[in-house]
């Protein structure tokens, strides 16, 4: 890897993902789906809206891999485990983008507590890291996140999310911070085969962006999902395999201009999972 192609990767980073640190989506289930995910419950919850992990109620745990753009270089990799104690739910995630000349890290401590079955409060604790080689160094800052999730009427769920509320600082020089985003959606089963989930979300620097995604279970152990988001436009399509306690997601998305970035997570339940709504896969 020569200087050129880490330059040009720091150029294209900067200009597509528009700014370090991003909090960059992981987990196939709600990628399929547009990542329409603020308002799903599932292991993904550590990373999307904390809050979703007060609704789990077994340990688990989950690894994700998204070829971006099919160049390995800004691959984002992901893990995240979930873990109920009496009086709420830990969840760790861990999630890296780039490769050895240039990276990103972010470590993530959360913690959610649901109050009955409509609602439920979550926080995290983050800690993210940029890497640059070639003598560049390194520098990390700590973030924060919050979320809610509530259940008003039966098979509907609405949440909320805000990543970086604080506006931590980057660097001192021009004043650089991470991104605050704010996400609010919601899902609706219209039946125990079919759900529907919608999300906006804003970057407070940036055009909001809108994302839907469907997922339709076709069998008991297969679901198919269609989705799309906007700023940047995406489609996307995926599709699950519940295998007992182990959950295989696929999931692919198009860029008309930078072609097809797939994703595929693997989770597993420690335990046999309790009866669920179908918006808690």
């Amino acid at each position: 890897m020569n200087k050129f192609l880490l330059s040009f990767l720091l150029l294209f980073t900067q200009t597509l993902l528009q700014a370090g640190n991003e909090d960059y989506p992981i987990g196939a289930r709600s990628a399929a789906m547009g990542n329409a995910s603020v308002s799903l419950s599932d292991i993904w919850s550590a990373h999307h809206n904390q809050a979703g992990l007060g609704f789990i109620r077994t340990i688990s745990a989950g690894v994700s891999y998204e070829n971006r753009f099919l160049i390995k270089e800004i691959s984002i990799r992901g893990g995240a485990v979930a873990l109920p104690v009496k009086g709420g739910t830990f969840g760790l995630c861990i999630t890296n983008f780039g490769f050895s000349l240039y990276n990103e890290n972010k470590y993530s401590l959360s913690f959610a507590k649901a109050f009955g079955e409509k609602f439920s409060m979550g926080i995290a604790m983050d800690y993210l890291t940029t890497r640059i080689a070639e003598g560049y160094g390194s520098k990390g800052v700590l973030a924060a996140e919050v979320g809610i999730q509530a259940k008003p009427l039966k098979g509907l769920t609405i949440g909320a999310h805000a990543f970086n509320p604080t506006r931590s600082k980057i660097n001192s020089y021009n004043n650089e911070r991470l991104p605050t985003i704010i996400r609010i959606g919601a899902d609706y089963n219209f039946s125990e085969k079919v759900v529907l989930a919608i999300e906006t979300q804003k970057d407070i620097q940036y055009k909001a962006e809108f994302k839907a995604g469907l997922e339709y279970r076709a069998v008991k152990e297969f679901y198919l999902r269609i989705g799309t988001s906007t700023n940047p436009t995406l489609s996307t399509f995926g599709f699950g395999l519940n295998l007992k306690n182990l959950k295989v997601d696929f999931a692919g998305s198009y860029h008309q201009t930078l072609g097809f970035s797939p994703q595929i997570a693997l989770s597993y339940t420690f335990s046999k999972a309790e009866k669920t709504s179908a918006a808690i896969q």
